[in-house]
C-alpha cells in the first residue's frame, strides 16, 4: 500500500521538454488542468500529494519519477541520463520533501546514470531497464544500494522502448500489463501477462495505487483489460505529457 505521493507541477517552460515524440508542443494551460486532475485521482486513492511548486529553468521537472526512487526502506536520488536533467536531481525542494518521510537517503554517483522510469518495483525486488538514460553503472550502484537495506534488483536491456515502465506496469497480485518488446522477455515469464495491443502501446503505462489503477484516458483496450481483472479504473487525461515522452507513472513518486 502507498501513503504518500510526491508531485510537482507543470512549468510554463514544459513547451521546451525533451521530446520523441511528433506531437506538436504540449500546451501550458491544458497540462495545468490535466495535473490537476491526475492529484484529484491519485488522491482518490486514499494517498497524501505533497505538491511542490514549478521550476521554469526545467521544463522536464514535472516529471518527478526519474529522479528519485523511493523504497520501503530509503530514497535513491538519481543521475538522470538527459543531461538536461541531472540539476533536478539536486533540487533542494525535492530533497526536502524526500527527508520529511526518510531517514536514509542515498544517491547515484558519476559515471553512472539512472533514472527511476526505468525501474519497476515488484515488492522487494526492482527490475531496472538499461536505456539510453539508464546505463550499467549505474545500474550496478543502485543494485549495490539497494542489497545494502535488504532489498534487490536485476537489469534487463532495452531496445526499443525510452524507459523499462513506457511499456510495462505491474499491477500487483502477479498481474503485468506488457506492451511491445516487452511481450517476449524471458524476465518476465512468470507473471500474467496482460498483453496491450500496438496501437494502445502508450496505455500500457498505468500505475496501481492500493487497489485502484489509474489508466490515461483514450485507451479503451487498455481499460478494459484491467477491469475485467477485478481492479477499480480511474482514467485521467495526459495526452499534453505524452508530447514530451511523459505518461503516468513519470508525474509521480509513490511510496
Amino acid at each position: 500500500m502507498f501513503n504518500n505521493v510526491i508531485v510537482r507541477v507543470p512549468s510554463k517552460s514544459i513547451s521546451e521538454g525533451i521530446t520523441s515524440a511528433h506531437e506538436g508542443k504540449p500546451i501550458y494551460e491544458v497540462a495545468l488542468v490535466q495535473h490537476e486532475n491526475y492529484v484529484s485521482a491519485l488522491t482518490k486513492c486514499g494517498v497524501e500529494v505533497t505538491v511542490l511548486e514549478p521550476k521554469e529553468e526545467f521544463p522536464d521537472s514535472c516529471f518527478v519519477e526519474d529522479v528519485a526512487l523511493c523504497t520501503s526502506k530509503c530514497a535513491i536520488i538519481t543521475r538522470p541520463g538527459a543531461e538536461s536533467r541531472r540539476e533536478e536531481a539536486q533540487l533542494e525542494d525535492m530533497h526536502q520533501a524526500l527527508s520529511k518521510f526518510y531517514e536514509n537517503i542515498e544517491k547515484i554517483e558519476e559515471p553512472g546514470t539512472i533514472e527511476a522510469g526505468d525501474i519497476m518495483m515488484v515488492g522487494d525486488h526492482y527490475y531496472i531497464g538499461l536505456s539510453e538514460r539508464t546505463n550499467q553503472e549505474g545500474a550496478n550502484q543502485m543494485i549495490s544500494i539497494l542489497e545494502k537495506y535488504g532489498l534487490s534488483g536485476e537489469t534487463v536491456s532495452l531496445d526499443e522502448m525510452l524507459h523499462l515502465k513506457t511499456g510495462l506496469a505491474y499491477l500487483e497480485n502477479n498481474n503485468l500489463l506488457v506492451a511491445g518488446e516487452f511481450k517476449n522477455k524471458e524476465a518476465f515469464d512468470k507473471f500474467n501477462k496482460v498483453e496491450v495491443e500496438l496501437n494502445e502501446a502508450y496505455g500500457a503505462n498505468c500505475i496501481w495505487v492500493n487497489d485502484k489503477v489509474i489508466v490515461p484516458e483514450g485507451y479503451p483496450n487498455v481499460q478494459s483489460k484491467i477491469e475485467n481483472l477485478g481492479y477499480e479504473v480511474l482514467t485521467v487525461d495526459t495526452s499534453e505529457f505524452r508530447k514530451i515522452d511523459g505518461g503516468l507513472s513519470c508525474l509521480s513518486l509513490r511510496f
